[in-house]
């Protein structure tokens, strides 16, 4: 093609291909760490396992995963259906209110309700003082520390996933076929919407399921033995690297079979987009005994997964300020800043470089490498810093050798410093900048670039004034995200910080641990506020799309 001449010899070298293959190779290298590091001989330890600890690591990883699904299923669909059949009070506000808790991380959410709800806590002290009550033995109260306890707190913090994603569905469903239905005495609800949302919702509970799995902080101070905190356990309490790698594999397989579900959903919901079109609204009007209901429906699930937590972390913040905390939140959300923007900036870099050459330089195997690189951010944090831990060993060692070889009388340390925490958030936060750049990327028209070239300007310079400036919010929607999901990953940073860091996360997590949650209330408000800005970003995208 003699569009493409000026840039074939760099775009369709072997140059850009390599160097897109070698990023591919380092984003799935934890992942193949872990599956190298299985082989190891640890029948003793599965022995043991098989007799003491595995089966509550599997219970109860099937049962949160069960309670969690059921719970999240229930409630986003249902607001979902709310939302977009009946025109209610405040529905305007209430519509995207719904999307509050994914603010918060789970962890915090534990720390707030745990803060809450416990013997000492706020709830039952004044349970104990209206009724009367001396002692537990008085009267009978949920302990929030539990199995059930955690389903509670990651429903009502994930369920904004199946909840936008449905609603979206819904309107995506042309009002004839309610109206259709409607005339032959059908529910539309059970004959319309909920069928041709179900590739939506398929896609959306898988989301809600591997971030189930994923979870630590919360099953952590819960004490619910699940097979992430068994690969923590093992790791850190047993110090069996093995053992942790072959458990992580268990965890992998029901990553998996998540991942399998939901691309297999995204095909068929893409299926339907194409032949559903035309959503008018339904907005029905109610009486005002039904319009009540559904609004006080729809605000529990915002007192329960924001307001409540955010109350909470408020009065702590204010109760517990002094000069020496401030002082330390100062410092630690620096380091946070810091160490996110840092991987923010590697992270966007390579997206950008993997996208331009999956868009231009023609190489097909790269759409199918890309795409499982991406599923770094589908795995565990605790799996991911396990992998990268024996991978940047490994390269620590051989990288020695090689230096001693030369006879340079230098050690390279990489174990415990900013160079693997940095490297572990690319391989796991890299499919969220993809995701954002290479759609954007897509909807350029292929011509414009090749307008510039025929024009006598170079590729690189085509880039920078044609490609760059139109994908520039897509460029800063995945900074943003990016940004953020940095910010409040915990498990992560817990193994793989050096000695003496503390991040946000870490921080509210060390002080939580010891029962000390007023004095990391104000880190973990921080938190809260920054994991706003992304909610904003997709209120105003709503907004704009009036989806």
């Amino acid at each position: 093609m003699v569009l493409f001449s000026k840039f074939s010899t760099f775009i369709s070298s072997s140059y850009l291909k390599l160097l897109c293959i070698a990023i591919i190779f380092l984003l799935l290298s934890p992942i193949i760490s872990i599956i190298f590091s299985s082989f190891e001989n640890t029948f003793s330890l599965w022995e043991h396992l098989f007799q003491t600890r595995l089966k509550f690591y599997l219970y109860n990883t099937f049962i949160l995963m069960l309670g969690v699904g059921f719970t999240t299923f229930f409630i986003g669909v249902s607001l979902a259906w709310l939302i977009c059949k009946y025109d209610f009070f405040m529905r305007n506000v209430i519509e995207w209110a719904l999307l509050l808790p994914l603010a918060l991380p789970s962890y915090i959410v534990a720390y707030c309700y745990t803060d809450f709800f416990e013997y000492s806590g706020f709830l039952q002290t004044n349970i104990r003082e209206l009724f009367n009550f001396n002692s537990p033995n008085d009267y009978f109260f949920p302990e929030i520390r539990s199995l059930g306890g955690a389903i509670f707190v990651i429903s009502f913090v994930l369920y904004p996933y199946i909840y936008l994603i449905t609603k979206v569905a819904f309107k995506s469903t042309p009002s004839s076929l309610f109206e259709l239905a409607e005339l032959n005495g059908k529910n539309q609800f059970y004959y319309v919407a909920l069928p041709l949302a179900k590739p939506a919702i398929i896609a959306s509970l898988s989301l809600v399921l591997m971030e189930t799995v994923s979870d630590f902080g919360t099953v952590d101070f819960f004490a619910v033995e699940t097979i992430t905190l068994g690969i923590f356990n093992l790791w850190l309490g047993m110090n069996n690297l093995a053992g942790a790698s072959q458990l992580a594999l268990i965890g992998f397989f029901f990553i998996m079979i998540l991942l399998a579900f939901e691309l297999s959903a995204r095909k068929k919901q893409k299926f339907n987009d194409t032949k559903i079109r035309g959503y008018n609204g339904l907005n029905q009007k109610i009486s005002i005994h039904h319009n009540i209901f559904i609004f006080f429906i729809c605000i529990i699930p915002i007192i329960f997964g924001f307001i409540i937590p955010v109350l909470i972390l408020l009065e702590n913040s204010i109760s517990y300020f002094d000069i020496q905390n401030l002082h330390n939140l100062i410092l630690i959300t620096k380091n946070s800043f810091f160490i996110s923007f840092v991987a923010t900036v590697i992270i966007i870099l390579t997206t950008i470089l993997l996208t331009i050459g999956l868009k231009f330089q023609g190489f097909k195997g790269l759409s199918f490498l890309s795409t499982i690189a991406g599923i770094g951010y589908a795995f565990p944090g605790v799996i991911l810093a396990l992998g990268s831990l024996f991978f940047i060993s490994s390269l620590e060692t051989s990288m020695n050798a090689l230096l001693l070889f030369l006879d340079i009388n230098q050690n390279l340390v990489l174990i415990g410093s900013f160079y693997i925490l940095i490297f572990t958030y690319v391989c796991r936060f890299n499919a969220v900048a993809f995701g954002a750049i290479n759609s954007g990327i897509n909807r350029l028209p292929p011509n414009m670039v090749e307008a510039s070239l025929t024009l006598g300007n170079s590729f690189w310079y085509s880039l920078k004034k044609v490609l760059f400036p139109i994908i520039k919010p897509s460029i800063l929607t995945a900074a943003i995200l990016t940004f953020v999901d940095i910010v409040k990953e915990l498990p992560i940073t817990l193994l793989l910080r050096p000695l003496n860091f503390e991040t946000l996360a870490t921080y509210v997590y060390q002080f939580a641990s010891d029962e000390m949650l007023g004095r990391a209330s104000a880190a973990a408000l921080i938190i809260v506020l920054i994991g706003l800005i992304p909610i904003l970003f997709i209120n105003n995208i709503m907004s704009k799309k009036t989806i």
